[in-house]
């Protein structure tokens, strides 16, 4: 476990409800924010504009008619004619110290608040009052902050530096080096963030958290699940929640390989590791590609062959190795003379043996060949069977046991049986043009890596 935590990172993220759950509820309500966090959301957004009288109000408009029918400008009315306003759901207007007093005693309820402010920086007194009730409600660690307004960030570090500051940029030019010496972290719009972008500010020392158009879809998901953003400002909480779990549960780590599947059988590929989304293109049989991720997901090992596209690692070789393992594929295999009885697997990496086992006179085809420092595993209809309990049936005309001749005895893996079997006492299914490769050399895969 200890060698696992030094490569293997975790791959989770923080699920902020956009204006709490606005999808099912009235965006900022109490019921907005409840319906949030039950949904699993770590932290509710929520926005502040200030009243007449200096009272921090909870509204993402400044002029409260689409929320409650009045027009009313909230800077522009007292407070006591505000908290009369109703909400669509018979909730009155909240201020932030209502809010706060609500939740104090629910300490696993968090909070992203927005400072609103104009393009001269009014209301100039928002900060100190944001700050002095964090202070008197002792909100300190449950609380970060985000706005446009950068200059509302430089006062906010200066009256509270140890809560996360995230600068929200409606546009890459405002994202520079005088912006990182205030922010913790950047809010970026998914039509603007890419992994590139991602990797620039996490070496910049800056989170990343990316919001949506109040519009996601599955397939948007789908996308930003596989980059390493550290955060969604989501509408649909729940959503976010399932994709997190899966994810969290997720470890990752960084490699660079070119990597062949080694099998007589498409695979199927997905849009990620985490909920499985089959994308329609399969990978064919003696494909190469370069790899630079494998996630381990859900009890399975999977590679990513390019953006938004994952195979399952089994029966993905590197291809450096594809020399050593190649010759043994469609091959036949047969238990050693030695053993009663060997279990198949259901996998090579984390394997887990099957109830069914290989007994002696059993022969069956090698479907696919696997390689895990430096053990051979093999494939068969059946299950997946260690290299070191088999016996090979080559077929002494084939190129595959020239192949195997050429290796040296370090690198045979396995061993042959002696003599061969007449081919004809083996049943072969039909196959597929791509499956021919009773014949295969692995000249071939060189080949098609180069072409």
């Amino acid at each position: 476990m200890t060698i696992l935590a030094l490569w293997w990172l975790t791959c989770g993220f923080t699920v902020i409800g956009h204006r709490g759950d606005p999808i099912n509820e009235p965006e900022e309500t109490l019921a907005s924010f409840n319906h949030a966090f039950s949904e699993g959301a770590d932290y509710v957004e929520l926005d502040l504009h200030v009243s007449q009288d200096n009272v921090l109000v909870v509204s993402h408009d400044r002029n409260l008619e689409r929320i409650t029918g009045h027009n009313a400008i909230v800077s522009q009315t007292p407070w006591a004619t505000l908290k009369t306003f109703k909400q669509a759901n018979g909730e009155p207007m909240h201020s932030l110290a209502d809010i706060f007093a609500y939740y104090q005693d629910k300490p696993q309820t968090k909070f992203l608040i927005e400072t609103k402010k104009t393009k001269k920086g009014n209301p100039k007194n928002m900060e100190p009052l944001v700050a002095a009730l964090i202070k008197q409600y002792h909100m300190t660690n449950r609380v970060m902050f985000h706005s446009f307004s950068l200059s509302s960030l430089q006062t906010l570090k200066t009256l509270l530096p140890t809560v996360p500051r995230i600068f929200i940029a409606g546009s890459l030019k405002r994202i520079n080096f005088e912006t990182f010496t205030t922010s913790t972290g950047v809010n970026i719009s998914s039509e603007l963030v890419n992994a590139q972008i991602i990797k620039q500010l996490h070496a910049a020392k800056q989170k990343v958290y990316v919001w949506d158009h109040m519009n996601e879809s599955a397939s948007r998901w789908n996308w930003l699940v596989n980059l390493p953003i550290d955060g969604v400002v989501t509408n649909y909480p729940a959503t976010g929640k399932q994709y997190q779990d899966a994810k969290t549960k997720a470890t990752s780590k960084r490699i660079s390989r070119d990597v062949t599947l080694l099998s007589n059988y498409q695979v199927k590929s997905y849009e990620n590791p985490y909920n499985l989304t089959l994308q329609k293109n399969t990978v064919q049989p003696l494909t190469t590609y370069h790899v630079d991720h494998l996630v381990w997901s859900q009890g399975h090992a999977y590679y990513q062959i390019g953006t938004n596209r994952f195979i399952e690692a089994t029966g993905v070789n590197p291809t450096n190795e594809v020399v050593k393992v190649s010759p043994y594929l469609n091959q036949h295999l047969q238990l050693k003379a030695d053993l009663l009885h060997v279990p198949f697997y259901d996998q090579p990496y984390a394997p887990t043996a099957l109830k069914h086992e290989l007994l002696p006179k059993q022969h069956y085809t090698i479907k696919a060949v696997q390689i895990i420092n430096g053990q051979l595993w093999l494939q068969t209809k059946q299950g997946w069977l260690k290299g070191h309990d088999v016996l090979i049936d080559f077929d002494h005309n084939s190129a595959n046991w020239r192949a195997y001749q050429q290796l040296k005895p370090a690198q045979k893996l396995a061993f042959t049986t002696i003599p061969q079997p007449k081919i004809g006492q083996i049943p072969v299914k039909k196959q597929n043009k791509w499956q021919m490769l009773a014949y295969f050399h692995y000249n071939q895969v060189i080949m098609k890596s180069i072409l």
